[in-house]
């Protein structure tokens, strides 16, 4: 017998396994950038929603201390958080005859529709 025959190899990764192992890591790394990359739009699309609130709230704000309410539309532009954004409000009697119901469309720099924003005003 041969002595090479007792004698093992010694062990260690392949090429093959190499290659496998970077590949199956670049995967994960691709889809950690792109959830990373979802959550910042996310956060940017709630940050944009939170002030387009604000600013639907405040308009609806300014319609009931400038007394009295009258049904119709208005519009205008104001810039909060350092950002322009152009509102319009559409008045219109609401159920019951008791009250008034306020859409409130908020608009970005780009004129697109950020947030829709219902109240009701005392008559």
């Amino acid at each position: 017998m041969c002595a090479d025959r007792n004698h093992t190899r010694p062990r260690g990764f392949t090429l093959i396994e190499v290659l496998v192992a970077l590949a199956i890591v670049s995967i994960a790394l691709l889809a950690l950038s792109q959830a990373g990359g979802r959550s910042l739009d996310t956060q940017y699309q709630l940050e944009q929603r939170s002030i387009a609130l604000w600013v639907a709230a405040n308009q609806l704000a300014e319609i009931e201390l400038n007394k009295p309410v009258q049904p119709g539309t208005r519009a205008g532009q104001v810039q909060m958080a350092g950002q322009d954004w152009r509102w319009q409000a559409d008045i219109q009697p609401a159920p019951g005859d008791q009250l008034w119901r306020a859409d409130v469309l908020v608009f970005d720099s780009t004129d697109q529709l950020v947030l829709t924003h219902s109240g009701f005003l005392a008559r």
